[in-house]
């Protein structure tokens, strides 16, 4: 049993071990389009979209999982395709570290998607994305403990034995994902939309000792969009079913946004809501959209067995998105909303 210097044995048994097993992934997963579906590139209503996210789960546990990304993303070949038809070209990086820094991950990621109107207006689209991505991996053996290093007077002293202890081991791959989107609106003010996204679909290997680990695909499943429900406000709903291996989750909430200007075209609007992840927490969301950024804050609150270790902190999200949008003042088509 693993045991990092300082830290309760829930380190090994809930971090270190699942997160050689499973992907990164955000509460607020609905304000990180290219980690949940590579359709998503190019699908919005601007020229180009940055979008950054942050988060520490766990806080409790001295940088338990640390996972930041940031994405750009751009429809391109503007006028030389049909007119209600995008094409999109996007990049991302992600960093994840575990365990304080144990196990660095770092992710670099190419996407394309090529989203078909089915009608003239292009208020229904269907749109197929793929991505590559190459993967590097560090894992500090030297910062690692083991039950067996544990002498009589308490100190790391003994032997371990282990191949990884005391050695700093790097593995790289390259990976490669793919998605299908479609979206839809009944008449221009409002959007709904569902994804299926496979991640790893080559199941690349892992070896950090003398023996491989194959990584399984994520598969997500996602839904979601928005309708108007009064004169100044609007429902947001989303929610996603995803599976790797043996490991499943399952989200569904929404938030009201408020618009504070009445300007519908460009609103300053705040958000308010809340999603749950089964058997596991409840997040608490706030948002503030001005001018072309967007704002969005979680806390997941635990509520699984595990709350008592980690004092019912399940961790702080922070999603920034830039949109910049036409000058052209064409009327938007609905898209879904990041």
């Amino acid at each position: 049993m693993r045991i990092y210097r300082g830290i309760l044995v829930l380190l090994l048994a809930v971090l270190i071990r699942p997160a050689l097993a499973q992907d990164p992934h955000f509460s607020q997963f609905f304000a990180s389009p290219l980690t949940l579906n590579p359709a998503y590139t190019g699908k919005f209503n601007g020229v180009v979209r940055a979008a950054g996210n942050y988060r520490d789960q766990w806080p409790a546990i001295s940088k338990a999982f640390v996972t930041s990304t940031l994405s750009v993303d751009a429809p391109i070949f503007k006028g030389k395709l049909n007119e209600a038809d995008t094409w999109g070209l996007g990049g991302m990086a992600m960093t994840d570290r575990t365990a304080n820094g144990i196990l660095n991950s770092n992710y670099l990621a190419l996407s394309t998607a090529y989203h078909k109107a089915l009608d003239e207006d292009g208020f229904h689209t269907l749109g197929v994305g793929f991505q590559g991505v190459y993967t590097s991996k560090r894992l500090d053996g030297s910062a690692l403990n083991f039950e067996n290093e544990l002498a009589l007077d308490g100190t790391w002293t003994n032997p371990s034995g282990e191949a990884v202890d005391g050695t700093r081991i790097n593995v790289s791959y390259f990976d490669f994902n793919a998605g299908v989107l479609y979206s839809g609106s009944t008449n221009g003010d409002d959007n709904f939309y569902v994804g299926v996204s496979t991640y790893h679909i080559i199941k690349p290997k892992e070896n950090f000792t003398n023996g491989y680990y194959t990584i399984q695909p994520r598969v997500s499943i996602h839904a979601g969009g928005y309708l108007p429900v009064g004169q100044t406000t609007t429902l947001h709903l989303s929610g996603q079913h995803s599976r790797q291996a043996g490991a499943y989750e399952t989200v569904i909430g929404g938030a009201v946004a408020f618009n504070l200007n009445d300007d519908f075209d460009r609103p300053t609007s705040f958000y308010a809501g809340s999603w749950l992840r089964f058997n596991d927490a409840l997040i608490p969301y706030l948002g503030f959209e001005w001018a072309d950024f967007r704002l969005g804050a979680t806390y997941d609150v635990n509520t699984s067995s595990l709350k008592t270790a980690s004092q019912k902190r399940g961790g702080i999200e922070i999603s920034l998105i830039y949109i910049k949008r036409p000058d052209d003042g064409r009327k938007e088509v609905p898209c879904p909303k990041f």
